[in-house]
């Protein structure tokens, strides 16, 4: 981790380019401070822009990122059709196009086949995971998924994540999906994020999973966690080719 950028450390093809933001960096003051990448949460416009051209260049960018108005569900739209569609993942076949989701408790995964060329990044909260984002995103993938890797970014941790009984409800589908719950006070119950993302991810063929060791919510000098903080910035996570 750099003061500003994580780079994923996963054996992607030599094409592919990854990259996840912290707070760290930027010019927004507080409760932005200071790396918020997102126009959507009440920081200065003019602070963002500058942000997002300081990324812009520490990631080196081959264009702008094709950003998403992210609405918890599980839209999947080709890079660069719209401005702002409402998904909560973007894929690309296209070299050069940036694909972009933005976090600060939620999980976003970054995907890419092994040989074939086509990447995806995709935003994880409990409602899309229950809508089958991950699985809808697969789709737009060839049908080898074993060729497929994932690389989990920065989200809440088990130990921070509690929610109540209606996400338990929805997502311990099974004996699997139910040991991801460790039950606490009043009928709430902490859930392990990251796994159940790994369950999704396995049981359409995906076997090639990293990252995951982050917790948004307890590290406050590297992240936003709006769990903790409330009003509050964005880290984006990004994925492209080169030519």
């Amino acid at each position: 981790m750099k003061s500003s950028l994580i780079y994923p450390d996963w054996p992607a093809p030599c094409w592919l380019h990854s990259v996840s933001t912290t707070r760290q960096g930027g010019i927004s003051a507080k409760p932005f401070s200071g790396f918020n990448l997102a126009l959507h949460v009440g920081d200065e416009a003019d602070d963002v822009m500058l942000n997002r051209a300081q990324l812009a260049g520490l990631a080196s960018l081959p264009g702008q990122p094709h950003w998403l108005t992210q609405v918890h569900g599980n839209s999947v739209v080709a890079a660069g059709q719209d401005a702002l569609p409402e998904a909560d993942a973007a894929y690309t076949r296209e070299a050069g196009a940036v694909c972009a989701v933005m976090t600060a408790d939620c999980l976003p995964i970054l995907l890419c086949h092994r040989q074939q060329r086509v990447v995806a990044a995709v935003h994880v909260g409990w409602r899309g995971l229950a809508a089958g984002v991950i699985e809808a995103v697969l789709s737009k993938f060839p049908v080898d998924k074993q060729n497929v890797m994932a690389w989990l970014g920065p989200a809440i941790s088990t130990q921070a994540f509690e929610v109540g009984d209606d996400v338990y409800q929805a997502l311990a589908l099974d004996k699997r999906s139910a040991s991801c719950f460790i039950a606490g006070d009043s009928g709430h119950w902490y859930a392990d994020l990251y796994e159940l993302a790994r369950i999704r991810l396995r049981q359409t063929g995906v076997d090639a999973i990293y990252g995951s060791d982050f917790c948004t919510y307890r590290d406050a000098q590297h992240f936003f966690s709006y769990r903790r903080d409330g009003k509050t910035g964005r880290m984006a996570s990004l994925v492209w080719m080169s030519a």
